[in-house]
Formats: structure tokens, C-alpha cells, sequence
């Protein structure tokens, strides 16, 4: 076994290997688990308007415990996540260092930054219903209805000890409490139409299957439907659904993001700042969102004609801190609930 103190900066060397230099080669050393094509134009662009070059690892399931045990020697200077979920695990992790930026604090809401400013959001996505085109009608619908049995035997979902459902949970705890919550898990559950399976845009297939009415999908899964030129199927399952901006009563729409840290041992971190400033312009917003399917988070920033489709947001004004603060307390109810063995009445 290797010795934990050498552990550190083998793993070092191994990044370097990998993008062809030495650790700190390039001039922004980037920890993603986001695809690499859905964040190379970012990249691109930033290079082009400043001159300095980046290096990316994605690292897909992990990243918290990938850059904890590298330790001091880690050359990551930022961290690119997905998931509320996934920056609080990198926040409690202590891969991250604080910064207050006024930059950043002024393009960027402060309901989509951490409290502490440990990380920050960069584009948004919503959790949404996909109805059927042909099955529902018009009729609004909020998270809270999703529980009423007219519903019964009509919906999909993905397991709810998935990050985006525990985050979607998490904020009805935030907004109703314990005693409420659990009892809607408990109607949403006996309305399922089969245990929960798959990813979201399984629930979509499901959906144009027939095998339910309505899903519960995050946005940006239907641009990506849409597009999709490798699996031209996922195009007909797009087409088969509409999509449905549910709100919480007296709420809005929840919303989660994609995210950014300062990694805690930043080697180049004048440059990771820098890096970190540019996804809050204007030119970077637009980008990223328009890849990714996603809503800018910066005020004023043009929503791309694909998200423009899903309807006008209305987001929540609950603080994603707040809101992870009540993960844990989710993920025990819905385990509490049986609510991955689906319906039970």
C-alpha cells in the first residue's frame, strides 16, 4: 500500500502526467464532474480573453475524497460541480477555502451562494414535471398536489435517494416541516406508478411509454433530449412530454445549480480567482447555459431559446444553504417512508 504522506503527491503527479506537464503547467488546474464537452467552450473562452490556459480532470463520482487525500499537494485550484448536494459534501469534505468576492457577490444572487462563501452557483437548473403532450391537460400543478390521489398509478421518478430528489425534498422540509413532509413522501410514494429506477430521462421514455402520466425530471435533461443526434429516440421521448414549472404553495419553482469552489490548496490561486470571476460574465453565463441547457444565473443574461421553451421560472426564494442544511433529515425520511420500494397502498 502506498504511504499515506507519499499519497498526496503521487496522485499530484498523476494529474500532471495526465494533462502532459508538470502540476502546475498549465495556469488554472480544473477538478469537474461535469463531462469535459460540456465545459470546454467555457474554457476556450476564457483562454482566448485572458490569455491563460487551463487543465481539467473530470472526475465523475469521488471528487470530495479524490482532492482530500491529495491533500496539501492537490493541484486543483477549482472545483466544478453539479448538485447542491455535491458542494455542501465538498464544503463539509474541507476541500474548499472561503472567498469573498465582490465580483462574484454582485453578478451572482445571494440565495445561490454559500453563506459562509465557500462556493458559489454558476447556472441553474429546475426540478419539473414532465407531462404527458397527449394525457394532461393545462392545469397548474404544485409540488404539494403531486401527492393528491387523482395522481394515483400516474408517476415516475428516479430513486429518491438521488441527489436532485433529496435536494427537491430537502426544501419541502424547509418550507412545511417534518410532519408535513413525511406524510406527502407517503402519498407521493402510493402514487408511484412502480418502484423508483433510472435516470430522468428514463422517467421521459416511461412517460412516452405510457406507463405514466407525469415525471419528475430536472430541465436541462429535455434540451438534452432534444438534441441528441447519437440517440435519436430520446428525441421522440422529448416530443412525447411538455414540460410542467410546478411551485411550492406560497413558493416558486425549485431550483438547483451548478457550482464552483476555490479548492482550499489552490497552487495557482490569483488565476483561479481570475478563472472564477470570468463564469460570472456575461459571455461565460451565456455559454455555459446554453450548452448545459441551463438558466443563467446572472440578472440580465439572456435565456437560450431551448430553456426559454420550458416557460417562465418563478424560482423559489428559499437559500440553497438553507435548504442543504435539511438534506440529512431527507434522506432519513425517505428511507423512513420506504419510499425506493414504491407504491404500498
Amino acid at each position: 500500500m502506498t504511504p499515506t504522506f507519499l499519497r498526496g503527491g503521487l496522485l499530484a503527479l498523476g494529474f500532471a502526467a495526465l494533462m502532459g506537464g508538470t502540476a502546475e503547467a498549465a495556469d488554472v488546474n480544473i477538478y469537474s464532474s461535469r463531462q469535459p464537452a460540456l465545459i470546454q467552450p467555457l474554457l476556450d473562452a476564457f483562454t482566448k480573453e485572458t490569455g491563460l490556459t487551463t487543465a481539467t480532470i473530470f472526475i465523475e463520482k469521488g471528487l470530495e475524497e479524490r482532492v482530500k487525500a491529495e491533500g496539501a499537494n492537490s493541484p486543483a485550484d477549482v472545483i466544478l460541480t453539479v448538485d447542491i448536494g455535491r458542494l455542501d459534501a465538498a464544503r463539509e469534505a474541507g476541500i474548499l477555502q472561503p472567498l469573498e468576492n465582490a465580483v462574484i457577490a454582485k453578478d451572482i444572487p445571494a440565495a445561490f451562494r454559500d453563506k459562509g462563501n465557500e462556493w458559489s452557483g454558476v447556472t441553474a437548473r429546475a426540478r419539473v414535471v414532465y407531462a404527458s403532450a397527449d394525457r394532461v391537460g393545462d392545469e397548474p400543478i404544485t409540488y404539494e398536489s403531486l401527492a393528491d390521489p387523482k395522481w394515483k398509478g400516474k408517476i415516475c421518478i428516479r430513486s429518491g435517494q438521488h441527489q436532485y430528489n433529496v435536494a427537491l425534498i430537502a426544501a419541502f422540509l424547509a418550507h412545511h416541516g417534518e410532519a408535513k413532509t413525511k406524510t406527502w413522501l407517503e402519498g407521493l410514494r402510493d402514487n408511484l406508478a412502480s418502484a423508483p429506477q433510472g435516470g430522468d430521462r428514463d422517467q421521459a421514455r416511461n412517460v412516452a411509454a405510457g406507463q405514466c402520466d407525469i415525471a419528475i425530471g430536472n430541465t436541462y435533461y429535455v434540451g438534452l433530449m432534444r438534441n441528441n443526434e447519437k440517440e435519436p429516440e430520446q428525441k421522440e421521448w422529448a416530443k412525447a412530454i411538455k414540460v410542467v414549472l410546478p411551485t411550492f404553495e406560497n413558493g416558486g419553482t425549485h431550483v438547483n445549480i451548478s457550482g464552483m469552489g476555490l479548492a482550499k490548496n489552490a497552487p495557482n490561486r490569483d488565476n483561479a480567482v481570475k478563472f472564477m470571476e470570468f463564469l460570472t460574465t456575461d459571455e461565460a453565463q451565456r455559454i455555459y447555459a446554453e450548452i448545459n441547457h441551463e438558466y443563467p444565473l446572472k440578472p440580465g443574461v439572456a435565456q437560450s431559446e431551448s430553456v426559454k421553451s420550458f416557460g417562465e421560472l418563478k424560482p423559489d426564494t428559499l437559500s440553497l444553504t438553507d435548504i442543504a442544511s435539511h438534506r440529512a433529515k431527507a434522506s432519513q425520511l425517505i428511507d423512513e417512508v420506504g419510499f425506493d420500494k414504491g407504491p404500498q397502498s
